[in-house]
């Protein structure tokens, strides 16, 4: 694959998304996982299904708007499904977790509307499903390259102001902290993570890229900024491996990620287990 890399400018684009995925999306489920707001990536995904196949539709009924490219209404979606999951947090504040059913259950809603108009499922909706190799292109690169910058700086920037609202909420808003500004910030963030990450790894397992090497990550790291290098690492080998394997096994590339990076959770609580079971060596004097 390295050869064909240097002669195929799809691949080009396909590998170097994925290395760039691969960091921000675990570097934000880090945050995501300790704050206990997995689920809010699904309903973002499912958001984002709803922009790619408005965009599909119109499309089709607009001939002017034929070449949009569909990233940009997944975008769209996306930041507004997050918008309306603060406001709905805010609104229901003794049952905050019901936000996000309800945006998820609205984006699958109005996604198999649009779907259903736009004639159904075709092989460009299927590629935003489950990712695909040759359809990221040069622009979507160039995009997510930016995207990219925003989230680590953003991180680099306000780390210490998510650290301290992760772990404890209160504290941080006593301390002076702007807590809702900070969040619709990294909510924000957090749908342009997902509507980026579709090409590769597809709408519904965005998420599982997210939380899995996070997952894998919390068992053996020592530490929040031990857990975010580990999760960054088994995000990494997770697109490289799953991008090789769909590239030779010619397979949707979403698919071959994720299970990836089941393999290393498992791996890494067979690991932590053996070493729990491990009996400690007793000195006798």
């Amino acid at each position: 694959m390295i050869e064909a890399i240097f002669h195929y400018e799809f691949l080009q684009n396909a590998f170097l998304t994925g290395i760039l995925i691969g960091i921000i999306a675990p570097l934000l489920g880090a945050f995501i996982v300790v704050r206990r707001l997995s689920l809010i990536a699904d309903a973002l995904s499912h958001v984002t299904l709803s922009g790619i196949a408005a965009s599909l539709y119109v499309s089709q009924t607009v001939p002017a708007l034929a070449t949009l490219n569909p990233l940009y209404f997944g975008m769209v979606f996306s930041v507004l499904g997050s918008v309306f999951i603060e406001r709905l947090r805010t609104l229901y504040k003794h049952y905050q977790e019901l936000a996000i059913p309800i945006i998820l259950s609205g984006g699958v809603g109005i996604g198999a509307i649009f779907i259903s108009l736009a004639d159904g499922f075709n092989t460009d909706l299927f590629s935003y499903l489950f990712g695909s190799v040759s359809a990221v292109s040069r622009g979507d690169l160039y995009l997510i390259g930016v995207i990219s910058v925003v989230v680590i700086t953003v991180i680099f920037l306000l780390y210490k102001e998510l650290f301290l609202l992760s772990f404890d909420e209160e504290h941080a808003k006593a301390s002076g902290i702007p807590a809702k500004a900070i969040h619709f910030i990294f909510m924000i963030m957090v749908a342009l993570v997902i509507a980026a990450s579709m090409r590769i790894v597809g709408i519904l397992l965005v998420s599982s890229l997210m939380t899995l090497p996070v997952a894998a990550s919390i068992r053996v790291a020592k530490g929040f900024k031990q857990t975010i290098g580990f999760a960054v690492l088994f995000g990494e080998i997770s697109v490289i491996v799953g991008l090789v394997s769909a590239f030779y096994l010619n397979l949707a590339p979403g698919g071959t990620i994720v299970v990836t990076a089941i393999i290393i959770l498992m791996m890494t609580i067979f690991i932590k287990k053996v070493r729990s079971n491990k009996p400690s060596k007793v000195e006798v004097h």
